[in-house]
């Protein structure tokens, strides 16, 4: 692997944590995610169930870890199940994890090999009562493919109908949303890598460059500085494409007079940044590009000073919404009529600000969080306002990573430059 891994004192923690939350007598089974073809003999890079690597920290095919804290054997209270390699793996694929490798990253101390799993399964069937399953319950999940999750679902309804299943998400979701100090961490170095090719793209852009050959220049650092990548596909959009939020052809010409609307954030150890600049393609922002830009940093300042723990998410959007709404009656873009005669269902600053402000961050870019519970120290959001205005061909959107602390917010992203100033010195060069 590239990055240097968290030690496994997280990994311990995280899984003391889920224990301490399982009903008597269960058991709780964590699943790597699938290897998933692509065409012929091809496969796609390989991404690690993230639940599975908070809980064990194996970033590998072919692992599953079985919690069971009241088994009958301590041998039985913890076990990790990998894939076994030989002679012809390791020719054709390289290197994967010995048991006593596993045991040092994991802290699991009880280790087998994957094509054991079903057999110990079966020995202990009677000592358990029921099985905790990991479900992606994330709200935007779509998939309509059988997981690995969904596969042991239907394993238990039907070869051992009188156990009953739970659902390890609520306690995932909770434990995942505060992250520990060792979590932090790589959130940090993921950030920093994600300054790294900021600043580089800065010295990059110029009138005649294409939009891939931008994003070719982040991946080029995020690939010398360890990351894995990058954590989401890039959005590298300029003129009007920055008005459609999730542009990822990145295929046009950036013009002169037009601003780059760039969404992008390495992936380090699993952790994800997630960061979104405006700059212009000249070099410098016209007055009006300015003002606007101006508009957005001023919002973003404000929301991020309100991220601190107790507020809410809903009285945190309703407040951001009325400060974007002044802004866009400064700059033009909506009468204080509109206003007055808004439908609060649907806000008059909604027609050029159409997306949330913030997200939960961490192993995912959309992390997994309590969307209804106060703000907790620990909880990491991006905030990310933008003014996207198609009849000019101009989209703004600024974003940094958000740390709440019990002292208030802290800004993983506080050294990458946000300020139209900063911007326009180091592109002067």
């Amino acid at each position: 692997m590239k990055y240097t891994p968290p030690p496994k004192e997280l990994f311990i923690h995280n899984r003391a944590n889920f224990v301490a939350q399982m009903k008597p007598n269960t058991i709780a089974i964590f699943h790597a995610n699938d290897q998933v073809m692509n065409n012929a003999d091809g496969m796609y890079r390989f991404t690690q169930n993230s639940n599975t690597y908070y809980m064990a920290g194996l970033d590998q095919e072919e692992v599953i870890l079985l919690l069971f804290p009241d088994a009958p054997k301590e041998e039985y209270k913890e076990m990790l199940f990998i894939r076994e390699t030989n002679a012809h793996i390791q020719v054709w694929e390289g290197w994967k994890y010995s048991k006593e490798e596993a045991r040092e990253a994991s802290g699991v101390q009880e280790v087998h090999w994957f094509h054991q799993f079903d057999d110990m399964v079966r020995r202990l069937i009677s000592y358990f009562d029921g099985v905790y399953l990991d479900i992606n319950e994330h709200m935007r999940n779509s998939l309509t493919t059988r997981s690995a999750g969904h596969r042991l679902a239907e394993k238990f309804r039907t070869e051992f109908p009188a156990h009953q299943i739970y659902r390890s998400a609520p306690i995932t979701e909770a434990l995942r949303s505060v992250k520990h100090e060792a979590e932090i961490a790589q959130l940090q170095t993921a950030c920093d890598i994600t300054e790294k090719a900021f600043r580089r793209v800065l010295g990059f852009v110029k009138p005649g460059v294409w939009e891939h050959e931008i994003e070719a220049e982040i991946q080029h650092e995020f690939l010398r500085n360890r990351a894995t990548g990058p954590a989401y596909d890039s959005i590298i959009a300029s003129g009007k494409n920055a008005c459609v939020l999730h542009y990822i052809d990145n295929n046009e010409e950036c013009k002169a007079g037009d601003v780059i609307l760039m969404d992008f954030g390495a992936e380090y150890g699993n952790y994800s940044a997630d960061l979104s600049r405006s700059i212009p393609v000249s070099g410098k922002f016209t007055e009006r590009q300015k003002d606007v830009y101006n508009a957005v940093l001023s919002v973003m300042k404000a929301a991020t000073e309100m991220l601190v723990v107790g507020n809410t998410l809903d009285d945190y959007h309703k407040r951001v919404g009325e400060l974007m709404t002044v802004e866009l009656v400064k700059l033009g873009l909506l009468t204080q009529e509109e206003v007055d005669n808004q439908d609060p269902d649907k806000p008059a600053y909604k027609k050029y600000f159409m997306h949330g402000t913030s997200h939960f961050l961490g192993l995912d870019t959309h992390d997994v969080g309590n969307w209804f519970e106060p703000f907790k120290a620990g909880n990491v959001f991006t905030c990310e306002p933008g003014i996207y205005i198609p009849e000019e061909n101009l989209g703004i959107r600024i974003e940094n990573d958000i740390l709440i602390t019990e002292n208030g917010p802290h800004d993983l992203m506080a050294n990458i430059p946000r300020e139209v100033e900063e911007i326009e010195a180091i592109m002067a060069g």
